[in-house]
């Protein structure tokens, strides 16, 4: 993969080039760009698809010990990560963390659109039994080493209050390693993790849609139908207070939405930029 220095560490991306439009992905807490796999693979030939691997729990290399992870400090990174990859006129497309929305009224000038699926946002942070879990974890010495140790054993990583519980298409454990085991071996990778999980206040996204009225621009809000963890009534309100908000669901999908269907999101997310086509033409930049 290629990889790019942030002031933060380096950070690998995917990115699978060609001269359209750029749709850019951003996963959620303890996953990677493999999440979104199937929907790179829909979007491809149309859109440049790029997948950041951000420094929440799934990446590689540990951070500079010094770098701000908490939810702003990771949506400064995502907004630096444009940046120096000098994307402009992006399709902002976020799952599972909130990231996205801290951008918004900040540092969006970047962005021509943004698609929220399935997020943290308004009062539901930290979301769900699973999210209160992890964040609790993260408070107490050796807690979160001592709870990613259940990711090691299918049974468990299946449950409802675990990993079963975001999506409803079962999760190869193979790939369930694949996105835990950086911190389950790696205890920079834990200090990160924790960094994040720490960094937000209770009412953080209740204060970013504060600044939502000021966002003219489209936003698509693709709900998973079925999911309890970030629930579909959060994603209705949350479509409301934005000026230019559309809501849809995604039938037969949980947290998880570019897992559990990536086909409707492909399709949601060709139908909202073919809808809301840019006003100067590509690359017009807004910064």
């Amino acid at each position: 993969m290629p990889e790019v220095e942030l002031s933060a560490g380096v950070i690998d991306y995917q990115d699978t080039g060609g001269a359209g439009e750029t749709v850019v992905l951003l996963h959620g807490l303890g996953f990677d760009d493999s999440v979104w796999s199937e929907v790179v693979a829909g979007l491809r030939g149309q859109f440049r698809v790029v997948v950041p691997v951000l420094p929440i729990g799934s990446h590689r290399r540990p951070m500079h010990p010094e770098a701000d992870l908490s939810a702003h400090g990771m949506a400064a990174l995502v907004a630096e990560f444009l940046e120096r990859l000098d994307l402009r006129d992006v399709t902002l497309v976020q799952n599972d963390a909130g990231t996205a929305q801290l951008l918004v009224g900040e540092r969006d000038e970047r962005v021509a659109r943004l698609v929220l699926t399935s997020c943290e946002a308004l009062e539901n942070y930290p979301p769900g039994f699973q999210g209160r879990t992890l964040h609790r974890a993260a408070r107490v010495p050796g807690g979160l080493f001592w709870l990613l140790q259940s990711f090691r054993v299918p049974f468990l990583a299946r449950m409802p209050n675990s990993l079963g519980g975001m999506a409803n298409r079962r999760i190869p454990h193979d790939l369930v390693l694949r996105w835990y085991r950086p911190a389950l071996t790696d205890r920079g990778i834990r200090r990160d993790l924790a960094k994040f999980c720490l960094g937000g206040r209770p009412d953080t996204y209740l204060r970013a849609a504060d600044r939502f009225p000021t966002f003219d621009r489209p936003v698509l809000v693709a709900w998973g139908a079925d999911d309890r963890m970030m629930p579909p009534a959060t994603g209705r309100r949350l479509a409301e207070l934005l000026p230019n908000g559309r809501y849809v669901e995604i039938p037969n999908a949980r947290t998880l939405v570019p897992w559990d269907n990536p086909e409707a999101l492909v399709a949601e997310v060709r139908r909202f930029v073919a809808e809301n086509p840019l006003a100067g033409g590509p690359a017009r930049g807004r910064d």
